[in-house]
């Protein structure tokens, strides 16, 4: 089977590894700048910086628009379905492949929250959407996601570099998979 285009579902609400990933609501927005506007993640990650409640406003709203297009889903990283520490995303790729990503608010790290994160998200992507292979893109010098990648059983594809430009410096991405178990 194959990552189809068909929409995903309006909710989702994943649990497993003592943690609950939920939907984003408007409820979080005023948690939203303290998980993201942080140094390491303005450095590592897309999301925009500085991160206050507009840019959470603007990320709730996007967050609808991928996922009813089909591409996207971003969910709180929760333990009990409450406050969120983090946030696990999974994209459709093409094909059978799913992409995951990660952040963890600063507040939060040490808890091996990522890595559970990543495991209850893969397993939807394989069990749910259909993927035969999720992939992780990182850069070698981020070490706590290479940490991450290596220790939910993701191994470095033999695969060109992905490389560009983002907020004013170069990246050099490295794709890690995890094939369908």
């Amino acid at each position: 089977m194959s990552v189809t285009t068909s929409s995903l579902p309006e909710r989702i609400e994943l649990s497993g590894e003592g943690l609950v990933l939920r939907d984003w609501v408007e409820a979080d927005l005023g948690a939203m700048p303290a998980l993201f506007d942080h140094p390491d993640i303005a450095y590592w990650t897309p999301i925009v910086s500085p991160f206050d409640e507009a840019a959470a406003r603007a990320r709730l709203e996007r967050d609808r628009e991928m996922r009813k297009e089909g591409t996207t889903i971003l969910l709180a990283i929760t333990v009990d379905g409450g406050a969120p520490l983090g946030e696990v995303m999974l994209r459709r790729v093409s094909g059978s492949v799913a992409e995951l990503g990660y952040a963890i608010g600063p507040a939060h790290r040490g808890q091996g929250l990522a890595a559970r994160a990543v495991r209850v998200m893969a397993a939807y992507a394989f069990e749910q959407l259909g993927a035969e292979q999720v992939i992780l893109e990182l850069e070698a010098e981020n070490a706590p996601s290479v940490s991450v990648a290596t220790g939910t059983g993701f191994g470095l594809l033999d695969v060109p570099l992905i490389t560009g430009e983002e907020k004013g410096r170069p990246y050099a991405l490295q794709t890690w998979g995890l094939k369908r178990p």
